[in-house]
């Protein structure tokens, strides 16, 4: 462990919902969910005003719209999310060479390595500074958390949230995690929480006070040894600039179960495209097919092979998953779908499969880009408006899709400088209406809205410090179905009611 707190975790706040509302100045303040948008999709994100109504990350959709019916549902932008991502990780990378991204909106920062801080002092000032660049640059707030270790640098993050900042001061680690939930420590989730419960250990320190013999007894020799050491504040982990990719995957979720054999068959052959054309992009390949398969009952059934050597051809991929398929029972519909990849390698080889299926299939790089179903399966022909996307129209000008429907596109124009603009209605085939590239949510020059550039007062909170409002904050989660937003049509500028919009 070290002597000062000079680990840093950064986490944006409520990323997707956080950058759809500083591109939209209608939803600012407002309830607003990204995810899937079909019937089976999912939360991504939910605003800090969504998740009053008790929407959170990872819930069915349909759950979320009974929870919050009138906030603003909208199908996420991935390109646009990950280009503002790497904005924040440049920033991260001016700090240290150390920087152990996590996702597109978390990281670990070892400011120490980079010379950035070297005692308490040197890394609130390095935090605050972060803070205060990422809002400048990106328009968004993050919080961050800064501590001896990273487990205590992710939890301080969690209680800076959202916009804030805490760091634990080293030989406060206890007293401070002492009170807390045991559901605060990684790895401790609702079966294991429940667990520890039946046993009358709901608090850190009453799972430090219950000893090691006893957390081994309870949840075997690997969990009962790690569990104790967070207990205690243990946590020596580095901060590793290049995490190893452990498996690569592809999935999808239908509207409707398929039923049709042959149908879930060409599906699975277009998954393992999808997910060789990712593996190939990363430069790897792998030894491990592995297929998934959720049926009408939600009974999810995982089948795997192993090759003899590691391989990124398509034929070779598609054909395990096929041989896979061929072992699972799928009679009664199918409702998700997913191929992929593990025992990942640098390197192929020659397989004995590939010989057998004859001539190999042209490279992928001679292919078209990644299949637009990725994000949003069962993409009909014809042109499709999503919830949320970019437009511009030949007369109005910027705007982005509020809902469309039954032959009609509802388009709110309005830019991330412009006051809340006007909702105007068209024919789904309008010529004057076409898809647009998304706006730096932060024009050239610009220190961005709300940057005063002064440093936000500090306040002392027990045995951390805190800089900014104090909150809570929730997990990006996995996006699943992500379709357009159906809405009725109305007549044009009639804002009230429209689907997708915000209260």
């Amino acid at each position: 462990m070290r002597t000062a707190p000079t680990i840093l975790h950064l986490d944006m706040d409520a990323f997707f919902a956080s950058v759809e509302q500083a591109s939209k100045p209608s939803l600012r303040g407002k309830a607003v969910v990204v995810g899937g948008l079909g019937p089976r999709g999912v939360v991504a994100t939910a605003s800090y005003e969504a998740r009053v109504f008790g929407v959170h990350s990872a819930m069915p959709m349909g759950q979320a719209r009974r929870l919050a019916p009138n906030a603003a549902y909208l199908v996420p932008r991935f390109e646009l999310y990950r280009s503002i991502s790497e904005q924040v990780m440049r920033l991260l990378r001016a700090l240290s060479p150390l920087v152990e991204p996590l996702s597109l909106d978390e990281a670990f920062v070892d400011l120490e390595a980079g010379g950035a801080a070297w005692d308490a002092e040197s890394a609130r000032l390095a935090g605050v500074k972060l803070r205060a660049d990422i809002r400048a640059v990106t328009g968004l707030t993050g919080s961050v958390g800064l501590a001896a270790s990273k487990m205590l640098a992710k939890i301080a993050s969690e209680e800076a949230k959202p916009d804030g900042l805490v760091l634990i001061e080293p030989g406060t680690e206890r007293a401070m995690l002492g009170p807390m939930s045991v559901r605060t420590l990684p790895g401790v989730g609702p079966a294991t929480g429940d667990h520890l419960r039946r046993a009358g250990i709901t608090t850190v320190e009453e799972l430090a006070e219950a000893g090691e013999d006893e957390l081994v007894r309870l949840l075997g020799k690997a969990h009962g040894h790690a569990l104790y050491a967070m207990a205690l504040a243990r946590d020596d982990r580095p901060v590793v600039a290049e995490r190893e990719t452990k498996s690569v995957s592809v999935e999808d979720t239908y509207d409707v179960d398929i039923h049709d054999r042959v149908r879930v068959g060409v599906e699975v052959a277009r998954l393992a495209d999808r997910c060789v054309r990712r593996l190939r992009g990363a430069g790897l390949s792998g030894r491990t097919i592995v297929l998934k398969v959720r049926r009408y009952d939600f009974s999810t059934l995982t089948r795997s092979e192993t090759l003899r050597g590691p391989t990124d051809d398509p034929a070779v991929v598609r054909e395990a998953a096929a041989r896979l398929l061929d072992s699972v029972d799928t009679t009664g519909g199918v409702r998700l779908l997913g191929v992929g990849v593990s025992g990942l390698a640098d390197y192929t080889q020659e397989d004995l499969f590939a010989q057998a299926a004859g001539e190999r299939v042209e490279e992928l790089a001679e292919e078209p880009g990644d299949d637009p179903a990725e994000e949003h399966p069962q993409e009909p022909a014809g042109r499709r408006w999503p919830s949320g996307h970019d437009v511009r129209h030949g007369e109005y000008g910027h705007g982005w899709v509020q809902g469309s429907g039954l032959g009609r596109v509802t388009v709110r124009f309005e830019t991330p400088y412009s006051e809340p603009g006007r909702v105007r209605t068209f024919a789904v085939d309008d010529p004057d209406l076409a898809p647009a590239e998304p706006l730096p949510l932060v024009p050239a020059g610009s220190a961005g809205p709300g940057v005063s550039g002064e440093p936000e007062p500090v306040v002392a909170s027990g045995p951390s410090v805190r800089t900014g409002p104090r909150g809570s904050g929730a997990a990006v989660g996995a996006v699943d179905d992500a379709g357009p937003e159906v809405a009725s049509p109305g007549a044009s500028g009639a804002e009230p009611g429209a689907p997708g919009a915000a209260p």
